[in-house]
């Protein structure tokens, strides 16, 4: 404990000092505009890619970073009010700047020339329009009021597991569609809830995202509810920041000890590289980035910032804690992701070996892996799950 409040008081002097030569109050401004944009949810979310021709199997797209990477995505059409489905690259015309890929299906309104925006969840709907299941919408009472969840029970005997997953930052529970075949089709009941900030449900008391040190509370009711409903133990995932609020929830829970193992895509294991990244691709100094993560733990900073509580990002490094884990881990991350990088999730899996497994991942940008191999991503969480005792051992056989 000393020496992590060490390192924070030695990090607070330097990113202090650092406005200094950054720029003083103007460097203090810049740090605090960054700070609220990471923790502020994004409600205007506008189109970013053009339909530029619609044929019986396939869709014609203007050329952009996340439409020409291979794999199976979606496209909101109509400021959202619809949504497509598409696949496989078909061709690709480098003078006209355009793709051409292969059209899975529209699920909602009309796919038409004009603009869309990219959904890299895949699906759309809700789990019966997306996935052909049944499903039942439940309400989760949590410290901030009701929140919606989808309830999705196997159509095999249910064991007494349940997966509770959990979407990132500013996603959809949509996101999470993706791992509800490997975990039913082992009998596992799903339960995909919200938390606080998201779109129609309660907002947290500052209206921020407190990168997974608030939000576990959320999820910690989804459990729960989960154990209410019978369940004997669980099965825990995340994407992204779902991992970060994943790995809070085994820190402070007294409900932690159901969980028996973990499959994180793409997880935040710290925040502070994620920032610091982020600062880079605007070009900030780094004096700078290091400011708007000290201004969101401390107190005169967390006015500027507007956060109702610390948010210490110290606590959100799992590699420094990697001692702490306790359970079996699945990581899926590519060595491509952009946003997220996938450094800590190495240095975690060097770190704990024996509890990490990490395979090799590439191709795929941040949280797609699904994505660009569905039946891999899927045989490798079946293959894991079914691997672990509810003890939270390995399986001999």
């Amino acid at each position: 404990m000393t020496s992590t409040r060490h390192r924070v008081a030695v990090g607070t002097a330097a990113a202090v000092g650092g406005v200094v030569t950054a720029g003083g109050l103007g460097a203090a401004g810049t740090a605090g505009y960054f700070a609220r944009r990471v923790l502020t949810p994004d409600r205007d979310r506008p189109d970013d890619t053009l339909v530029v021709a619609v044929g019986p199997d396939t869709v014609t797209l203007g050329a952009f970073v996340q439409s020409v990477v291979p794999g199976r995505y979606g496209l909101w059409l109509q400021r959202g009010e619809g949504h497509a489905r598409v696949g496989d690259i078909l061709a690709t015309d480098e003078e006209a700047r355009t793709v051409t890929r292969a059209l899975h299906g529209v699920d909602l309104g009309t796919l038409a020339p004009g603009p869309a925006r990219w959904n890299g969840y895949y699906y759309g709907l809700d789990p019966r329009g997306s996935l052909g299941v049944a499903y039942e919408q439940v309400d989760i009472l949590t410290e901030l009021g009701p929140m919606a969840a989808w309830l999705i029970r196997p159509e095999v005997e249910a064991t007494g597991e349940w997966a509770v997953l959990v979407h990132g930052r500013g996603a959809r529970r949509q996101e999470c569609l993706r791992g509800v075949k490997p975990l039913r089709d082992r009998g596992i009941t799903v339960l995909i809830p919200s938390y606080r900030n998201d779109e129609g449900g309660p907002g947290g008391p500052d209206g921020r995202y407190n990168l997974g040190l608030s939000e576990w509370r959320d999820v910690e009711s989804a459990i729960a509810y989960a154990v209410t409903q019978g369940a004997e133990s669980l099965v825990l995932g995340g994407w992204s920041m779902g991992g970060a609020i994943v790995m809070q929830v085994l820190a402070r829970s007294g409900l932690s000890g159901l969980v028996r193992c973990v499959v994180l895509d793409a997880p935040v294991f710290d925040w502070a590289d994620v920032l610091a990244h982020h600062a880079r691709m605007r070009h900030l100094p780094r004096p700078v980035g290091d400011l708007s993560r000290v201004m969101m733990g401390n107190r005169w900073g967390r006015r500027l910032v507007g956060v109702h509580e610390a948010i210490d990002v110290a606590q959100t490094d799992w590699v420094t804690r990697a001692d702490e884990l306790r359970l079996p881990m699945l990581v899926i991350h590519s060595v491509d992701d952009e946003f997220v990088p996938v450094g800590p999730s190495q240095a975690l899996a060097r770190a704990r070996p024996d509890l990490v497994t990490f395979p090799a991942w590439s191709v795929a940008r941040h949280a797609k892996e699904w994505n660009t191999a569905p039946e891999r991503w899927e045989r490798e969480v079946s293959d894991f799950v079914g691997s672990i005792r509810p003890s939270g051992a390995p399986s001999t056989g």
